[in-house]
């Protein structure tokens, strides 16, 4: 069985001869060859140009033997393309260009051009897809409708992000009419990313637990739901949900054929419930474990291993993206414990 072949058996509830295993934001600052690169262009420009993006998206798969590539780029590349560009702050954090702060500003934001103007991210997976071969999967990426509206309206990162929830509570309507324009937009650029060759994607709701539970469904779920509709499983789509434990049953129900799960979740509970439904689960092992030791890594990747149990229908994966200060021997050992 391939890699790929492995990957794709898993996210459709067959029978596997080991967990798959990729990671979230497998790529970046723990690796000395992403440094190295990192020092001759900016994050951003590495994200624009296709061959530096395969070139970092590749890195990873020649140290560690992981069943999937993910592309890289960023989640923001959509509001980049409705008008609305990023930066990064020197303080840290990102920055919108300006701020979304009227309607008309929302107006202005023309999803006509997606395709035209994101061609660098399809670029970037066919050109990964033809260096990778047929042996290992690809995988594409977008954020959630909810999760870069939060970035568009508050402009940029955020501590608390109030202005978002006032504009969902005192101007429905013009919310709506963002959210529309996103999701319209998405789907479009995920329609491109399948044609280039991506073998999954997965859905990042990163700013998930910002939304009241009450309003969740209302303001992020159904959007999610109507992208992947649109998307009419042409590929298994993943969904990322941070922070909302208690919402696995409604995550369940947008039709992502693999639910991922933050560190927080209790995997054997949640796993009680989704084997019921032969729903596949992705997770979940705390990123900050590849900070300490081998031997606490092998520990805890043990633990998310036996809490998965022997039943189809489990991906192993972090419990959010990589963290720069990951050691590479931490993540030697995880590979061997989950591929050995």
């Amino acid at each position: 069985m391939t890699p790929r072949e492995r990957f794709l058996a898993a996210a459709n509830w067959q029978t596997v001869d080991r967990p798959p295993i990729w990671l979230m934001r497998q790529a970046g600052r723990y690796l000395p060859e992403y440094r190295k690169l990192k020092t001759q262009h900016d994050f951003i420009t590495m994200v624009r140009t296709p061959e530096l993006a395969t070139e970092v998206t590749l890195q990873p798969l020649r140290r560690f033997p992981l069943d999937a590539a993910i592309i890289f780029s960023d989640i923001l590349v959509i509001p980049e393309a409705l008008g609305q560009g990023y930066h990064f702050r020197d303080q840290g954090g990102v920055g919108m260009d300006y701020l979304l702060d009227t309607k008309a500003k929302i107006e202005a934001l023309d999803n006509t051009k997606i395709t035209e103007n994101l061609k660098y991210v399809a670029d970037a997976l066919t050109m990964a897809r033809n260096k990778l071969g047929e042996d290992t999967a690809l995988l594409g990426f977008c954020g959630s409708p909810w999760t870069l509206a939060c970035y568009m309206i508050e402009g940029g990162s955020a501590k608390d992000f109030i202005k978002i929830k006032q504009l969902a509570w005192e101007q429905p309507k013009i919310l709506e009419l963002l959210m529309q324009k996103l999701t319209d937009a998405i789907v479009e650029y995920l329609h491109m990313q399948i044609d280039a060759g991506a073998d999954a994607l997965q859905i990042f709701d990163s700013w998930a637990s910002i939304c009241p539970s009450t309003a969740y469904e209302a303001w992020s779920l159904r959007w999610i739901h109507h992208i992947i509709e649109e998307l009419k499983e042409r590929v298994p789509v993943i969904l990322y949900a941070k922070g909302v434990p208690q919402k696995i049953p409604e995550l369940m129900q947008t039709g992502a054929k693999i639910i991922s799960l933050d560190w927080s979740v209790n995997l054997r509970e949640v796993r009680r419930y989704t084997i019921r439904h032969r729903q596949t689960v992705q997770g979940n092992l705390d990123p900050a474990v590849l900070t300490t030791t081998p031997e606490i890594t092998r520990r805890e990747a043990q633990r998310v291993l036996y809490e998965a149990g022997n039943r189809p229908g489990f991906i192993f994966n972090l419990g959010h993206g990589m963290m720069p200060s990951a050691k590479i021997e931490c993540v030697d050992a995880l590979m061997e414990l989950v591929t050995g």
